[in-house]
């Protein structure tokens, strides 16, 4: 089992792919026994490393709270164990929110930053998720799947358009399982570090060439969010996609656009 010993914890990782190195920060809970990085539609044309963040998955638990600056730490002392000096960083939701303060506090280490259903925090934060904690699973459930696309229809074939039955099923089952003893406390300390994101004054220095993306019909990371990031940020191009927080899975021009962007084909103006 690859690990790397990082600020004090054990850090859980896989590489997938060949060319040019990403990071790939995943979002709130997401695990990557969750997450099957194995079919990460970006190893094609990129070695990409894939990591269990603090408090979930397969790394260590440390004790509480945590910050969004730990997040950033862990990433670039990862980056620099598995030694590159410099990688391509994809942000996803929450994974976003840890980017830009890597992209903040190391500049040196990133290439080009692609964000992706995310959100500056501050006045513009994404749903707080960390007030929601306490609900049962299945209002949870209900609350959730309309914020992942506001389009949402449970009585419907596919309630959320264009999202394969596979996600959308595996999201509900995991939901109803819950976690139990550490691994709910580790998800409780990143989602109340979540709550306390805010770049809003400091995304003018990002240096790095970046792409925003949001989906039209996400309340949960709202375009409006993705838009501001996209002005803040010096070098961003913004790209809207067709579906809600999992554009990524709906609408198939996502990772094409992410793909030609990071090997420079989509210029950030």
């Amino acid at each position: 089992m690859p690990t790397s010993a990082v600020n004090g914890i054990d850090i859980y990782y896989e590489l997938h792919g060949d060319g040019p190195p990403v990071l790939h920060i995943s979002g709130s809970g997401a695990t990557l026994k969750s997450t099957m990085p194995k079919h990460f539609p970006l190893n094609t044309g990129f070695e990409v490393l894939h990591y269990d963040q603090r408090g979930i998955g397969q790394t260590s638990i440390p004790d509480g709270p945590y910050e969004m600056a730990d997040y950033a730490a862990d990433a670039a002392a990862l980056i620099r164990t598995i030694g590159w000096d410099t990688c391509h960083v994809v942000g996803t939701s929450f994974g976003g929110m840890v980017a830009q303060h890597l992209a903040i506090g190391y500049p040196e280490l990133v290439d080009r930053l692609v964000l992706l259903c995310t959100s500056p925090g501050g006045t513009l934060p994404s749903f707080p998720l960390h007030t929601i904690a306490p609900l049962d699973a299945e209002s949870r459930l209900e609350l959730m799947l309309g914020l992942f696309d506001n389009r949402w229809n449970p009585g419907a074939d596919q309630p959320i358009p264009g999202l394969p039955d596979a996600i959308y099923d595996g999201y509900i089952n995991s939901t109803r399982a819950g976690l139990h003893g550490d691994a709910k406390r580790g998800l409780e300390e990143q989602l109340d570090a979540r709550g306390r994101h805010d770049t809003q004054r400091r995304l003018g220095e990002i240096a790095a060439p970046t792409l925003v993306c949001s989906g039209e019909w996400d309340d949960l990371a709202p375009v409006t969010n993705g838009l501001a990031l996209a002005e803040a940020i010096p070098n961003a191009e913004m790209r809207i996609f067709d579906g809600g927080h999992l554009f990524r899975f709906q609408d198939p021009t996502a990772y094409p656009t992410i793909s030609d962007f990071l090997h420079g084909d989509l210029e950030a103006s």
